[in-house]
């Protein structure tokens, strides 16, 4: 804990040489005026800190009004996107139906082809009968000619040997003049329909690539539409991932931000305390000088200590040190043993945080500890990480030596260690004002 008073009291007198005494006088006013100096230094600091809270607020509050921004612009985004959802859905929807019906129109195309053969043999055997009948009636037109025309049909009539036979004779010429005449009916018929199946064959065929071409063309004017819904689909889902990204690393900093707002009111409330302190020695020095100001004594001189302002926090192997590495910064050292390994206190100071690895702060440290100090007029900060146990609490007063915690492997660790940090003022998550223990430590 705190070192008692007696420690901060320097000796009222010191003997330099015989005959030569200092009074306690003029070492009291010295010792209240580095007192002093070192409350305007806390009160200076403590100005600071207020300054470094107000730009944490203001940060803070533009951190939020960019969330909400973000927030904003998905929303609307998500709108659009279940607008080009839905586009893209009836698109789709009216592609299925258009290959279905260019699918029907192929089977009607494959009914009309069959229709069109089916013509085509008919147009065939008409072909085939009109050549006969053709050929029939040359050679009626060739024996008529040859015989003379109608004198023919005569011989036959006036070669009959009686009246009956004549009347026999006479319906067997009729027979054949109606049956010339069947032939040209049948032929001319024949060819009409030789013809209204060619033009029926034509019509159809027209109105096959008729349809082919309409059906494709809207075909293609739906897939070129669905390309185009997927082009902006894939443009706003990326504007969206991107808005997504940004939304996450803005609430990672308002939590940072957040982090280092408590941080900055524990080491407000640390300076505060060491003012107070600062105050009570400088009253109990000014106290103790009136009292001794008449009563000369002597003293010694004071021991002197180690060069580094901070001790070694745990004992065990240094597996790494303070410096960049894999593009970031190691901001302190790692002091490798044992789990259960006692961790202590660096310096005397007082406990800003305790914070372990579930309450969403200080990610990656595991249980870690944070202490500010005020040493020579300026404040430190020590923070002490991936501890497997913590004894001490926000607001707790040590000295250097006192137990702190455990080494452990909490956190983002690969193995038990103490990750130890020093940081002239008070801890940020940018590390910027993170100083290289090795050449604080004694």
């Amino acid at each position: 804990m705190i070192k008692k008073l007696a420690s901060y009291l320097l000796v009222p007198v010191l003997l330099l040489g015989a005959g030569t005494v200092y009074h306690a006088e003029h070492v009291s006013a010295q010792t209240t005026g580095d007192i002093q100096q070192e409350i305007n230094d806390l009160q200076k600091k403590q100005n600071r800190i207020q300054k470094e809270k107000d730009s944490l607020s203001t940060n803070k509050q533009e951190t939020e009004e960019k969330i909400h921004d973000n927030l904003d612009k998905q929303g609307t985004l998500e709108e659009q996107l279940e607008q080009l959802q839905a586009k893209l859905k009836k698109t789709k929807n009216s592609i299925s139906e258009k290959t279905k019906e260019v699918d029907r129109t192929n089977e009607r195309i494959g009914k009309l082809e069959q229709d069109i053969r089916k013509l085509n043999t008919e147009i065939s055997e008409l072909r085939t009968r009109i050549q006969k009948r053709e050929e029939i009636l040359k050679n009626r037109l060739q024996a008529i000619q040859e015989n003379g025309g109608d004198i023919r049909y005569l011989e036959v009539l006036m070669g009959a040997r009686s009246i009956g036979d004549f009347i026999s004779r006479s319906s067997s010429v009729n027979v054949i003049m109606d049956q010339d005449q069947n032939i040209l009916k049948e032929l001319d018929a024949d060819k009409k329909a030789q013809e209204a199946k060619k033009a029926s064959i034509e019509e159809k065929r027209k109105e096959v690539v008729r349809k082919k071409a309409v059906l494709e063309e809207k075909k293609q004017e739906l897939e070129s539409l669905k390309e185009d819904l997927d082009s902006q689909k894939s443009a706003k889902d990326k504007v969206m991932n991107k808005l997504k990204k940004e939304h996450k690393h803005l609430e990672s900093y308002k939590v940072s931000l957040e982090d280092e707002q408590e941080i900055l009111a524990a080491q407000e409330k640390a300076v505060q305390e060491a003012i107070s302190m600062a105050q009570g020695k400088k009253v109990d020095l000014e106290r103790q000088a009136e009292q001794e100001a008449s009563t000369p004594s002597y003293g010694s001189v004071p021991a002197t200590g180690g060069n580094g302002l901070f001790s070694w926090p745990a004992q065990g192997r240094l597996s790494s040190g303070y410096g960049h590495r894999w593009g970031t910064l190691h901001a302190g050292l790692d002091i490798a043993n044992s789990i259960g390994t006692p961790v202590k206190a660096a310096a005397p100071g007082v406990v800003i945080s305790t914070n372990t690895p579930n309450d969403g702060k200080m990610n990656g440290y595991g249980n870690v500890v944070l202490i500010a100090h005020s040493m020579n007029g300026t404040t430190y900060t020590t923070l002490y990480a991936h501890m497997n146990s913590m004894s001490v609490s926000a607001g707790d007063h040590v000295d250097t030596g006192d137990q702190i915690g455990e080494i452990g492997n909490t956190g983002q660790s690969t193995g038990p260690h103490l990750h130890f940090e020093v940081h002239r003022g008070g801890w940020n998550a940018a590390k910027s004002n993170s100083l290289d223990p090795a050449t604080v430590l004694k």
